[in-house]
């Protein structure tokens, strides 16, 4: 598969882009600790999913002091109806303690010392940075990587970090958080898992 050029991937990016110019994180969230949480809870879930059961635990659990309080079981039942909620919870209780006793209750704002928290991988790490901070990091997921792949920015085989870095090669800091918060919104509406319809968007493939 022959693979576009860094100056064609960067405009099928930006056109897309274009299309969902005023793009924004769809989860709810308040403050950095519940943007944490409401990230690591969407694995392998709806970010609609993780909106129902939030303001139910946030009220409940506002702050990493409560959660570590507590046991991961009585985090389970406000987030039971989302997939994997059994580790889940441990996480939250986990990392709570965690951010207490290393991070003085704070969420960090670094790579390293985020990933380093229980159940916190480079993606979650990436979104928080980059949503929470304002540090340019870019996340990779499922529709990221569908469309990196559709498109030929990356080759099929590609790995999330080999995904993560060529988009970060060719597009400017600046553009790492709107492209992956259009690309989410391309990946739902247009550019789906089966039929997709990115041939009804002929600018994708306009090239000067």
């Amino acid at each position: 598969m022959d693979l576009l050029s860094k100056k064609r991937a960067r405009h099928v990016i930006e056109e897309i882009i274009a299309l969902f110019p005023d793009a924004k994180p769809s989860l709810d969230f308040r403050n950095h600790y519940e943007l944490l949480i409401a990230v690591m809870l969407s694995a392998q879930t709806t970010d609609a999913a993780v909106n129902k059961a939030t303001p139910a635990l946030f009220e409940r659990f506002p702050s990493p002091k409560e959660a570590a309080e507590t046991r991961p079981a009585d985090i389970e039942p406000y987030i039971s109806k989302l997939g994997l909620y059994r580790n889940k919870a441990r996480f939250m209780h986990e990392l709570s303690v965690q951010l207490l006793e290393r991070f003085d209750g704070q969420v960090p704002k670094t790579r390293l010392e985020l990933e380093s928290l229980p159940g916190i991988g480079r993606k979650t790490a990436n979104v928080v940075l980059s949503v929470g901070f304002g540090i340019p990091a870019f996340a990779v997921d499922t529709h990221v990587s569908r469309i990196c792949k559709h498109h030929k920015i990356v080759r099929q085989s590609a790995t999330p970090l080999e995904i993560e870095k060529r988009v970060t090669d060719v597009l400017p800091p600046e553009l790492w958080l709107p492209a992956h918060q259009a690309m989410i919104l391309f990946g739902r509406n247009i550019c789906h898992p089966k039929n997709p319809k990115c041939d009804q968007y002929p600018q994708l493939y306009q090239f000067d």
